[in-house]
């Protein structure tokens, strides 16, 4: 797991998004664990609080169990569930960037440019 302290991303985003990552590609198999808080946050050497809110993420996401005593495992995804939830997702960011672009008076031409720009840059 790789850490960006310099990132305007706070970190227990970063952490959030690389499991859900590994978790939606498959890397990580259901049910089975992560690292307890306390190693995660000892082996990137930040702050338990820190380790715990991105694993809370995961859990109100329904990507994980906290399993009393044991710590967090990965549930066994729906893909058709999950890719919903993301497409909620980018409807909801995309709705932000348009209305992002009408207080900057960025038309709508300009907005599929800057897009289409970006989808080739990734």
């Amino acid at each position: 797991m790789k850490i960006l302290q310099n990132s305007s991303e706070p970190i227990y985003k970063q952490i959030a998004n690389q499991y859900r990552d590994q978790i939606l590609s498959g890397k990580l198999k259901p049910e089975s664990y992560l690292p307890s808080i306390r190693e995660l946050a000892q082996d990137l050497k930040i702050s338990v609080i820190t380790t715990m809110k991105a694993y809370e993420i995961l859990a109100e996401e329904g990507l994980v169990t906290a399993v009393q005593g044991k710590g967090y495992f990965v549930n066994p995804q729906n893909l058709e569930l999950v890719r919903e939830q993301h497409l909620r997702l980018i409807e909801t960011e995309l709705q932000n960037a348009i209305n992002s672009a009408k207080v900057a008076g960025v038309t709508g031409e300009e907005l599929k440019q800057m897009l289409e720009a970006l989808l080739q840059a990734n």
